[in-house]
C-alpha cells in the first residue's frame, strides 16, 4: 500500500474478486442459505482462481501475499452479496498460524487444502465458560506417552460441518499444574480432525440467515499424534495472537463488504423510489443519513488497511490495536448503516423481497463476535488510554 491507495495488484484482485462473486450473487446465496444447502460451489471457485489461499506462501499453494490481501477478498465477496463466513476462518486464521508457526511437514500436509478451498479448516477458542476470557479455557491437553489426549468444550464454533479439520485452543495439563492460579495459563493450538473418535459437534439453531451454521463441541479423551501440536506449547498468547489479529482484520471486512452491499441498496432505491414528485433521495431525511453510513464504512476501511499493513510489517502490538480499532468501527458503520437502509426502504423494507431486513442479524454478529464491541473498548482504555484495568 502506497500512501493512502491500495496497490494496483490488490485492486486488480478486488475487481476480479468482484466479478467472479457477481456471477453468483445475492440471489444464489440466499437460496443456498435459506434452504440448509452450502455455498461450495462458489467456495470452491474461488479456491480455484488463487483466491482463497491468497495470503499464503507460493511453496505451499497459495498467492504469496498477505492478510491485506485475503480481506480484499472477503470484503468484496460481502459487497456482492456473497459473505463467506469461514473466508474470515480457514484460510486468514488457521492458514496464517500454521504458515506462522508450523513444522514443514504440517504446512504441506494442511495448507494446500486450505489455499485451494478443498480442505477448510475451522477454528475453536470460544468456551461456555470463558466467553472472551483466553485465560480462562478449560479444554486440556494431557500427554499420553508420544500422544495427547484433548478434553473439553466449545461454543460457537463456525462451519465445523465442512471442514476436514478444526484448529483447536486449549492449554496443556502441565501448564494448568504450572499456572499458580488463574490468568496465567498458555494456550496451544492443535489440528484435530472433525471425525476424530470423541469429537462431538452440535448444531445451535440460530436467526442469522448463513450458509455456515455454528455448533457446540464436545472433546472426550481425543487422541492426537505428536505433531498435530502447532508450534511450541509454551509460547502461550504470541501464537494466538497471530490468528487472532487477521481474524479481526477479517471480522472488519467482512462487515465494511456487508455494509457496501446495503448501502448500495439504499442509494438505488433512492434514485428509483418516488413521493411527491422526487425521487427520495432528493430529501436531506434520506440522503444524510446514507451520506454518514458512506463516510463511516470508508473511515473503517482504512482503518482496516492499516491493521493489515501493520501485520504484514511484523509489528504484533501495533496491529493488534488497529485491527481491534478496525474491527469495533466496521461493526458499528455496518449496524448503523443496515438500520438507516431498513429506514429508506419503509415497509418494503422488512419484507423478503428487498433482502435487507435479514441483513439486520447478519451485521449485528460483528458487535459481538469475533470479540464483542465491549472487549474492544477495554483494550484500547487499558492498552492505549494507559487506564486501570476493571477486570
Amino acid at each position: 500500500m502506497s500512501g493512502f491507495s491500495e496497490s494496483e495488484e490488490r485492486q486488480e484482485l478486488r475487481k476480479q474478486v468482484a466479478k467472479l462473486a457477481a456471477t453468483y450473487g445475492p440471489s444464489y446465496f440466499e437460496k443456498q442459505a435459506r434452504s440448509g444447502e452450502k455455498t461450495t460451489e462458489l467456495w470452491l471457485a474461488i479456491g480455484k482462481q488463487g483466491y482463497m489461499g491468497v495470503n499464503i506462501p507460493e511453496e505451499y499453494g497459495g498467492g504469496g501475499g498477505g492478510v491485506g490481501d485475503v480481506a480484499a477478498v472477503c470484503e468484496e465477496l460481502a459487497a456482492q452479496g456473497c459473505p463467506l463466513l469461514m473466508m474470515v476462518v480457514s484460510p486468514a486464521i488457521c492458514g496464517s498460524v500454521i504458515a506462522r508457526f508450523g513444522t514443514e511437514e504440517q504446512k504441506r500436509r494442511w495448507l494446500p487444502g486450505i489455499a485451494d478451498g478443498t480442505e477448510t479448516m475451522a477454528f475453536a477458542i470460544t468456551e461456555p465458560d470463558a466467553g472472551s476470557n483466553s485465560h480462562k479455557i478449560t479444554t486440556t491437553a494431557r500427554r499420553d506417552g508420544d500422544e495427547w489426549l484433548l478434553t473439553g468444550r466449545k461454543v460457537f464454533i463456525s462451519g465445523i460441518d465442512e471442514a476436514a479439520n478444526v484448529l483447536i485452543v486449549a492449554v496443556t495439563e502441565d501448564a494448568r499444574r504450572k499456572s499458580g492460579g488463574p490468568g496465567k495459563l498458555k494456550p496451544c493450538l492443535f489440528v484435530v480432525p472433525t471425525d476424530a473418535p470423541g469429537l462431538e459437534a452440535n448444531p445451535i439453531d440460530m436467526e442469522i440467515v448463513s450458509p455456515e451454521k455454528q455448533f457446540a463441541v464436545f472433546l472426550d479423551d481425543v487422541r492426537l499424534p505428536a505433531d498435530a501440536l502447532v508450534g511450541d506449547e509454551d509460547a502461550g498468547l504470541l501464537q494466538l495472537f497471530a490468528g487472532l489479529n487477521p481474524e479481526r482484520i477479517m471480522a472488519a471486512s467482512f462487515s465494511t463488504g456487508i455494509a457496501r452491499y446495503a448501502l448500495e441498496k439504499g442509494v438505488a432505491y433512492s434514485k428509483e423510489r418516488e413521493v411527491f414528485g422526487v425521487p427520495i433521495g432528493a430529501h436531506q431525511g434520506v440522503s444524510f443519513p446514507l451520506a454518514e453510513s458512506k463516510i463511516e464504512i470508508e473511515l473503517a476501511r482504512l482503518m482496516t488497511q492499516k491493521a493489515a499493513a501493520l501485520y504484514e510489517a511484523g509489528d504484533d502490538m501495533a496491529a493488534g490495536e488497529a485491527a481491534n480499532m478496525a474491527k469495533y468501527a466496521a461493526a458499528e458503520a455496518a449496524c448503523n448503516v443496515v438500520d438507516r437502509v431498513v429506514q429508506v426502504h419503509g415497509g418494503n423494507g422488512i419484507t423478503r423481497e428487498y433482502g435487507v431486513a435479514a441483513l439486520l442479524v447478519a451485521v449485528r454478529v460483528g458487535r459481538i463476535a469475533p470479540v464483542s464491541r465491549e472487549m474492544v473498548l477495554n483494550f484500547i482504555s487499558t492498552f492505549s488510554l494507559g487506564l486501570p484495568k476493571s477486570y
